[in-house]
């Protein structure tokens, strides 16, 4: 051993599994795109992200080109010979004629200002400057985000940090000053703490409440939209109809937080609404309060709203079911609203169910909606037929739903088991992109077509010069793999069942297409996606194509409880976990062997968050079958976690299957439940080596929870490994972070696997 404590072999292997890794986390991501119209035909700009290993951030750049669409000739992109770094660029969002970009920078450093930039196709038009007394910075991800246009692109809403609050101040004296004022010639005199706040969890730490502002794009100034509460945390901003009769509303999402601010990432079950302000116009009196109008106060979720193209009325989704049971995550509805011609909200407003929550859905029939996406202006030209992004079993699809006849249908090819999202529109043509485990994202370009009967489908169609260029390594490696869906029966299935979570579980199978020597199978790493309501996918996983790539075969499980297979399913799966979720997966494994897919001997398991819940549970519960693990923020210890995750409710409901139970202080009774359903509980049969992978960061599973559950493996002599990511909160994505895992997980897996 080396004075590292390293190996010599161990070092080499490291460095040329990094080499391989590189080249997959170099992959660019395609994030966004919008179509604009001009003179010349219309005009593609991609948003894209890139690894930055050195600076341990993602790059983010713009490419840009022209769409040919000529008769009986394949639609081509022809971009721009190299793309545009966008340096700093938090956001960029461009208005509705695609004539202007507002660029907005927030900050590293707090104190600094807020920068928004109005670019022309040519040149900088505007810059402001937008200090901290006004307001902090812009929110540009997650439930908060929101950045709207207004029709006549004078104006811009968005949802920003509200200024800070005054705190207490002292002088050298330890007396307090009135008025709370500090003069730089006051040696000695400090400021307070002042009260704390509530925070809404993982990811928003040190988040101020966000807060509703508009801009006017040509003299810079800003104002703070009164009359929202600050127990309404606001986002999702957008304008409604313009119309010269009636006043103008801001439509926002708010979400209540007046007792706690439970965790609110990854959590669609946190109750919500649509709200409506008017906005100030010359004539109103300054001073002049508006009253704030709840649209959808008759059901305990809504949010991205959208208005139609006509303007006659307001389309939403809800995740009622979640907020109403308290599952984090379930299938969503959608609904409309219709939007009073003369502009005047007032009595009682009725809400359109649109698309229904589907308990049971048939083999190959629509499971509902789960993790919708809906573009900025999702309409085709119809103004009332909309395109969405939603999980179908384990696929992502874009659908098209008509709000006149109802009509839902699948828009991407029926017969793809690829997944597919939408990008953009143009027109009535869809821009998507498309992914396996085993093929990087592509841009494909959807024609719209009538049949006979006019009805419209979608003729895809690929672009032909790619928007990215993988290494040789990459490449090659890719071009040995082929993956498949595989059904697995699932077991102990009782009469008490539902019939939706009777039915079979998934699991993608990724293999390689080379021969086996001796007909030896790969050493196989069973994946498990956390949650648990959450879904595995055949979409391309960089991180996960690197692990196939070096001779792993992969095994994602999509057990019941995860999103895209209806209701029952999912549901079933309440006040199960630790037994159900264990049992799917290791029917999974099991079937996998069966079918000769599977070496026994040589099975591993990987999985974060409830999948690192699921990993410690196998390797207690079944602890013959794998020869390692690796486990990512995993929760083992849902007693010691109730206490200190900033979602308590979580381990209530999975413990006990519904939100009833919750309460900030867990009597005995709780305790016991939470030690008895957790991976704790097995510990004393565990024999697996297991590597641990922890953000030190993590409100939604602190770094204890890990930790207590390794040290009680070293305790009995279980062989561990720790890495710990000082910065990193629960995803542990950031760049750096993402390498070293799976480069450790490569290397650990190997070393058992003997690969």
């Amino acid at each position: 051993m080396d004075s590292a404590g390293v190996d010599s072999a161990t070092e080499e292997e490291y460095a040329t599994q990094s080499k391989l890794l590189k080249d997959f986390m170099s992959i660019p991501s395609i994030d966004k795109a919008w179509i604009f119209n001009s003179c010349s035909g219309p005009q593609a700009m991609v948003a894209m992200s890139q690894a930055n290993l050195l600076a341990n951030k993602r790059r983010k750049f713009m490419l840009s080109g022209h769409i040919s669409k000529e008769s009986n000739q394949p639609v081509n992109f022809h971009w721009a010979p190299f793309p545009t770094e966008m340096t700093g660029a938090s956001a960029f969002v461009p208005s509705p004629s695609g004539l202007k970009l507002l660029v907005i920078r927030n900050p590293p450093e707090k104190e600094s200002p807020t920068k928004f930039e109005i670019w022309s196709s040519s040149q900088l038009e505007k810059e402001f400057h937008i200090p901290q007394k006004v307001h902090g910075s812009v929110y540009v991800d997650g439930w908060f985000e929101g950045i709207s246009w207004n029709s006549d692109e004078t104006l811009v809403a968005y949802v920003a940090e509200e200024p800070s609050r005054t705190k207490p101040t002292f002088d050298h004296l330890g007396c307090y000053k009135k008025n709370n004022s500090l003069d730089k010639m006051d040696i000695g005199s400090w400021e307070g703490q002042g009260d704390w706040e509530e925070e809404w969890g993982e990811a928003y730490a040190g988040k101020k409440q966000p807060a509703l502002f508009v801009i006017n794009v040509e003299s810079g100034e800003v104002e703070h939209i009164k009359g929202v509460p600050r127990s309404i945390s606001v986002g999702q901003v957008v304008w409604s109809p313009n119309s010269k009769d009636s006043a103008q509303y801001l439509v926002f999402v708010g979400w209540l937080g007046d007792k706690r601010k439970l965790g609110i990432k990854y959590c669609s079950n946190r109750p919500c609404a649509i709200y409506a302000v008017r906005l100030k116009e010359p004539k109103d009196d300054a001073n002049e309060a508006f009253p704030l109008h709840n649209l959808t106060k008759s059901i305990s979720s809504g949010y991205s709203p959208r208005f139609s193209k006509d303007g006659k009325f307001l389309v939403f989704l809800s995740a009622k079911t979640a907020a109403d049971i308290g599952a984090h995550w379930v299938a969503e509805s959608l609904h409309k609203i219709k939007w009073p011609s003369d502009g005047k909200l007032t009595g009682s407003i009725d809400i359109v169910d649109v698309v229904q929550v589907v308990n049971c859905p048939d083999d190959g029939s629509f499971p509902g909606l789960y993790g919708t996406d809906l573009l900025s202006d999702p309409w085709l030209s119809d103004g009332h037929t909309i395109i969405l992004s939603s999980y179908w079993r384990s696929f992502r699809v874009i659908l098209s739903l008509n709000l006149q006849s109802g009509e839902l249908s699948r828009v991407s090819p029926n017969d793809s088991d690829y997944s597919w999202s939408i990008l953009a529109l143009n027109g009535d043509d869809i821009v998507a992109v498309s992914s396996s485990p085993v093929s990087v994202p592509e841009i494909k370009y959807g024609k719209k077509v009538l049949d006979p009967a006019g009805k419209p489908s979608w003729q895809w169609s690929n672009i032909q010069k790619p928007i990215f260029k993988c290494s040789d390594k990459v490449t090659l490696g890719l071009s040995f793999l082929q993956f498949k869906i595989i059904k697995v029966p699932v077991s102990n299935v009782s009469e008490c069942l539902t019939e939706g979570a009777k039915r079979p579980i998934e699991a993608i199978y990724v293999s390689s297409s080379k021969p086996k020597e001796n007909g030896k199978c790969d050493p196989l790493v069973v994946v498990i996606h956390g949650g648990p309501h959450s879904v595995a996918t055949c979409s391309f996983s960089k991180t996960l194509a690197y692990l196939s790539s070096i001779g792993y075969s992969l095994l994602n499980v999509n057990y019941r409880g995860s999103l895209g297979f209806g209701k029952e399913a999912l549901q079933s799966l309440s006040g199960n976990v630790g037994s159900q979720d264990v049992n799917d997966v290791l029917s999974a494994v099991d079937h996998a062997i069966e079918m000769g897919l599977a070496d026994p001997s040589r099975i591993t398991v990987l999985g974060g968050s409830h999948g690192g819940f699921l990993a410690t549970h196998l390797i207690g519960q079944a602890p013959d079958k794998f020869v390692a693990a690796a486990a990512r923020n995993p929760v083992c210890n849902i007693a010691s976690l109730v206490g200190i995750t900033d979602t308590p409710d979580w381990g209530f409901f999975h413990a006990y299957g519904d939100k009833k139970h919750y309460t900030e202080a867990p009597s005995p009774e709780d305790m016991s439940r939470f030690h008895q359903v957790s991976p704790i509980s097995h510990i004393s049969k565990v024999k697996t080596p297991t590597l641990f992978i922890l953000g030190a960061m993590d409100l939604r599973v602190p770094i204890s929870n890990g930790l207590q559950y390794m040290r009680a493996l070293k305790e009995k002599g279980v062989e561990v490994k720790v890495l710990v990511f000082p910065n990193d909160n629960h995803p542990l994505d950031r760049p750096q972070t993402d390498y070293e895992s799976f480069l450790n997980t490569a290397v650990w897996f190997n070393k058992y696997c003997k690969l």
